[in-house]
C-alpha cells in the first residue's frame, strides 16, 4: 500500500490529522470510511512507511492508530514498539492509540510504558476506535489550552527539580546555548519553553526545529530557508526557522539526529548568527538563542564521530539535566494532583488507597512524566470518582516481566563442563551463549525485584533491548 494523504492537506480544513498504521488494506479502507468524517486520515503499511511520511510533510498528526504487528515480523510485536518510540521523538504531543491484536498483559503494559495513551484489542468495532480518538482529541485540546493559560510551570519540589528550576533563572538571562539533556517523558521541551518564557525574550517567538521530525534531505531548507524554485517542489519562498524565531529562542529538539555536513553550518550559526540559504551567496543574520535537547550522549556521539566535538562543546556551554521521574520522591504525589486538576473537566477525578498509594510512590516511572500523566487519565476514565485499589493501579503499570518461561536447567559453566561437552561433540555454541544470557537476565531480574529499568542498567543494555530479549527468551 503506498502512504496516501485522504483528503485535502490544507492549513484552512478544521479536521485534526490521524496517522493510522497498519498492513491489513480492508482494515485501513474500513477505519477511514469511518473516520474521514471526523478527521484528516494519512495511511502507513509498516514503521518504514510511516516515518518517510512523517519526515517528509509539512504537516504533523496529532493522533496515531498504530498496529504493534508490522512487516517485516508481523508475529511480533516489536516494530510496533519501535514505532511507538520514534512517533513520541518526532512528533512530541502526539497521542498514540495502539490497536493490535497482540494483546497479552505484557505488550499491553510496554505500549504504555513506551508512550501510548491507550490500547484497543482487535477485531474492535470502528465507532469504538472513533469515540476514543474523539476522547483523546479532547484531552489534547484541553493540555494545549492549560499551556496558554498557566505558562510552563515545572511541577515538583524535590532537589532534582528544585537544581533544575535554579538553573533556569540563572541561565534564561544569558544568550549563550544551553543544551537540555534527559531521558525521554522528561519534560526537555518544558525546560527549554522556560528559559524563553523568563527571559527578556519572551514577547518574541518560541520556535521548536524537530531534528528528528524532517527528512535529512529537507533540514538545511528547512532551517535556513530557500527561495521558490531552488528545489523540485519548492513553489513558494520559505523564511526557514532561523528568522522565523526573530529576536526570540529556537529550540533544536533531538539535536544528536543532525547530519554531520549541517552540524558544520550550525556552528558558524551559534558563533556569528550568519548563514546562507542553500544555492544563495547573500549573508544573512539572525538573532535567535540557540537551545538543544536530546536523549542521548552526545559526547559518547562525539567518541563514535557522529556528533562533531567543537559543535558539541559550543552547545554545552551550559547545561541542564532533567532528572528522570524514578528520582524526584514524592514530586509523583504533585504530579497525581496537578494532572486529575488539569483533566478535571473531561476525566473525574480518582483517589488511591492505602496500598495502591505505597504502590504508586514504589513504582520507577520508566515512561517518567509522560507515563505518569497518561496513567492518571487511564485511571479516571476506567475508575471515574471511585478508589482505586492496587489490584486496579497494578494492571496500569509494568511492574515486571515474567522469566518463568526463561527457567532452562542453569548449564554448568566450569571449565570441566565444557571440555566435557567437546570431547563428546555434543556443545552447541549457540545453545550455550543463550543459556549465558538467560541465566545473566533472570539473575540481574531477580536482583532488582522484577524491575525491567533496574536490570537493563545493571546490564547495560536499553530497557526496550532487555524487553525484547526477554520476550524472545520467553517464546523458546
Amino acid at each position: 500500500m503506498a502512504e496516501q494523504i485522504m483528503q485535502s492537506e490544507t492549513e484552512v480544513d478544521p479536521r485534526s490529522l490521524v496517522l493510522l498504521v497498519d498492513d491489513d488494506p480492508l482494515i485501513t479502507e474500513s477505519l477511514n470510511f469511518v473516520l474521514a468524517a471526523q478527521f484528516r486520515v494519512l495511511l502507513a503499511d509498516s514503521r518504514s512507511k510511516a516515518l518517510s511520511v512523517l519526515t517528509s510533510r509539512p504537516f504533523e498528526p496529532t493522533l496515531a492508530l498504530v498496529d504493534l504487528g508490522l512487516p517485516p515480523v508481523p508475529h511480533r510485536p516489536d516494530e510496533g514498539f519501535e514505532l511507538i518510540r520514534e512517533l513520541l521523538v518526532i512528533v512530541p504531543g502526539i497521542k498514540i492509540l495502539v490497536l493490535s491484536g497482540q494483546d497479552n498483559d505484557v505488550n499491553i503494559q510496554h505500549a504504555l510504558t513506551l508512550g501510548a495513551v491507550d490500547f484497543i484489542a482487535k477485531p474492535a468495532e470502528p465507532q469504538l476506535l472513533l469515540s476514543r480518538l474523539l476522547h483523546h482529541q479532547r484531552l489534547q485540546h484541553i493540555e494545549l489550552q492549560r499551556d496558554s493559560e498557566q505558562g510552563y510551570s515545572i511541577i515538583g519540589n524535590s532537589p532534582g527539580v528544585n537544581a533544575v528550576q535554579q538553573q533556569i533563572a540563572q541561565f534564561a538571562p544569558s544568550p549563550f546555548p544551553v543544551l537540555i539533556t534527559g531521558e525521554s517523558g522528561t519534560g526537555k521541551e518544558l525546560v527549554a519553553r522556560a528559559l524563553h518564557t523568563q527571559s527578556s525574550r519572551n514577547s518574541e517567538p518560541f520556535v521548536v526545529f524537530n531534528c528528528a521530525a524532517i527528512a535529512p534531505e529537507q533540514l538545511e531548507a528547512q532551517l535556513f530557508g530557500h527561495r521558490a524554485g531552488t528545489y523540485s517542489g519548492a513553489s513558494e519562498d520559505n523564511r526557514g526557522f532561523l528568522l522565523e524565531a526573530g529576536k526570540g529562542t529556537l529550540l533544536l529538539d533531538e539535536v544528536g539526529e543532525l547530519p554531520l555536513a549541517l552540524q558544520v553550518k550550525l556552528l558558524r550559526v551559534i558563533e556569528t548568527g550568519e548563514f546562507y540559504r542553500p544555492g544563495e551567496t547573500r549573508k544573512l543574520q539572525t538573532q535567535a538563542r540557540i537551545l538543544a535537547a536530546t536523549n542521548k550522549s552526545l559526547s559518547e556521539a562525539v567518541v563514535e564521530d557522529k556528533f562533531r566535538a567543537d559543535l558539541y562543546h559550543r552547545l554545552c556551554i551550559l547545561n541542564i539535566e532533567v532528572p528522570p521521574l524514578r528520582t524526584r520522591d514524592h514530586d509523583v504525589m504533585m504530579l497525581l494532583d496537578h494532572f486529575q486538576e488539569v483533566y478535571a473537566d473531561s476525566v473525574a477525578p480518582f483517589s488511591l488507597d492505602d496500598e495502591a498509594l505505597d504502590l504508586w510512590l514504589e513504582y520507577d516511572y520508566p515512561g517518567n512524566v509522560r507515563e505518569l500523566r497518561n496513567i492518571v487519565i487511564r485511571l479516571g476514565t476506567r475508575y471515574p470518582g471511585a478508589i482505586v485499589n492496587r489490584q486496579q493501579l497494578e494492571q496500569e503499570l509494568e511492574l515486571q516481566l515474567s522469566v518463568s518461561a526463561l527457567s532452562r536447567e542453569d548449564a554448568l559453566m566450569s571449565d570441566d563442563y565444557i571440555r566435557q561437552q567437546l570431547a563428546a561433540g555434543s556443545l552447541s555454541l549457540d545453545e550455550l551463549t543463550a543459556d549465558i544470557e538467560s541465566h545473566c537476565i533472570r539473575l540481574a531480574l531477580e536482583m532488582n525485584n522484577n524491575n525491567i529499568s533496574k536490570a537493563a542498567e545493571a546490564l547495560h543494555i536499553n530497557r526496550t533491548t532487555l524487553y525484547s530479549r526477554v520476550q524472545k527468551l520467553g517464546s523458546q
